[in-house]
């Protein structure tokens, strides 16, 4: 082992040095144009979407499940196919797939939510219903989007089941196979 210890003050010897120069710039050739620097202006935000009640309006999609999600400002009530969240959805993961989007944008009690989905399981309608409430949020706040574009909940999970092949059990299981 070396017994090189250096302290503050040695790094503070080092800083006292001039830096390099940096390599100076071609003189400019005649009769050329100077480059200029390109100008980047602001992503514009989208336009708030609304309907003739002040809702904003989504559908969201999940394996085989599609939700209609309708968003409006209330005091946080989640509503799917007339019945409230908790009865609905009695898995609490399930509750918390769908509160992500309030999680993320911190807008938890803000919005109610009226929902109808169709097909899939339970898990494929809390997708759909999550996608579909992250879609309206968008359309109600257009400044959220970053937010949870970011997170990933603007992306269609596109993952669906695969189909049954001819000649196999299932989809890629074969038969047992028989020696004899």
């Amino acid at each position: 082992m070396s017994d090189n210890r250096q302290s503050l003050s040695d790094l503070a010897s080092l800083t006292s040095q001039p830096a390099p120069q940096a390599a100076t710039p071609q003189a400019p050739v005649p009769g050329a144009e100077p480059v200029q620097a390109p100008t980047y202006e602001p992503t514009p935000l989208r336009a708030q979407e609304l309907d003739k009640f002040g809702r904003a309006y989504a559908t969201g999609r999940r394996k085989d499940a599609v939700a209609r999600v309708w968003l409006k400002p209330g005091t946080g009530k989640i509503t799917i196919n007339g019945r409230d969240q908790v009865v609905y959805f009695a898995r609490p993961t399930l509750r918390l797939v769908i509160n992500q989007v309030f999680g993320i944008t911190e807008r938890t009690g803000q919005y109610d939510v009226v929902c109808t989905v169709k097909g899939g399981g339970l898990s494929g309608q809390a997708g759909a219903v999550k996608h579909g409430i992250s879609q309206a949020i968008t359309k109600y706040e257009p400044v959220l989007r970053g937010a949870v574009k970011a997170a990933g909940f603007l992306t269609r999970d596109s993952r669906t089941v695969e189909r049954k092949k001819y000649g196999r059990a299932k989809a890629r299981r074969s038969f047992q196979f028989s020696k004899r």
